[in-house]
C-alpha cells in the first residue's frame, strides 16, 4: 500500500471529492517552493501529471488511492493536422545541416569534400582563420553536424590532409 504525507493525502482527497481529478486546491499554509516540492513528489511517484498547465491525478494515482476514476482524468487530445505537419517539418529541420551556403564553414566543408581533401594551411589561407581555429572547428562544429566524419592522413614527408567521408 502506498503511503502519502498528510499534506499529499489532503490534496488528493479534496481533489477526488470535489474536482474529479483536477488539482485545484492546496492547504492554506502550502505556498511557493513547498507546494512545488509536494507536486514534484507526486509526479515522481506517477500519482499526478501536468496537462496544459493543469495538474491531474493519473490513472496510476487513482489505483494507488484505491479509487476507480469516474471518467478519463485528463482532457481528450484531438488530432490537429496543422500542428502535426508543423511538428513533422520542425523535426525534419533538425536533421538538415545548418550551414549557410556562402559562409566560411560551407567553404571549409566544400574543401574537405574534394577528392584531394585539404590541409590546415589551405583552409587557413582560404578563410583567414588561424590553425587553432580550423582544428577547433573540426573538433566542435563539424563533429556535431550529422553525417560529417572527418578523417586525416599524413603522406610520407607531406602535410596532413583532411577529408570528409
Amino acid at each position: 500500500m502506498t503511503t502519502f504525507t498528510p499534506t499529499q493525502q489532503s490534496i488528493l482527497e479534496h481533489t477526488l471529492a470535489h474536482t474529479d481529478g483536477r488539482i485545484e486546491w492546496f492547504p492554506e499554509n502550502l505556498k511557493g517552493g513547498a507546494r512545488q516540492k509536494v507536486l514534484q513528489a507526486l509526479v515522481t511517484r506517477d500519482v499526478i501529471k501536468e496537462v496544459d498547465g493543469v495538474w491531474y491525478v493519473t490513472d496510476a494515482g487513482y489505483a494507488m488511492l484505491g479509487v476507480v476514476p469516474k471518467a478519463s482524468n485528463t482532457p481528450p487530445v484531438e488530432d490537429d493536422p496543422i500542428l502535426d505537419a508543423a511538428v513533422t517539418a520542425l523535426e525534419a529541420s533538425f536533421a538538415k545541416p545548418r550551414t549557410r551556403a556562402n559562409s566560411k564553414q560551407a567553404m571549409v566543408i566544400e574543401m574537405l569534400r574534394r577528392p584531394e581533401g585539404a590541409t590546415i594551411a589551405q583552409i587557413c589561407e582560404a578563410t583567414g582563420w588561424q590553425a587553432h581555429t580550423v582544428r577547433g572547428t573540426f573538433a566542435g562544429a563539424f563533429k556535431k553536424k550529422p553525417g560529417l566524419a572527418i578523417v586525416s592522413e599524413k603522406p610520407q614527408g607531406g602535410e596532413r590532409i583532411y577529408r570528409i567521408v
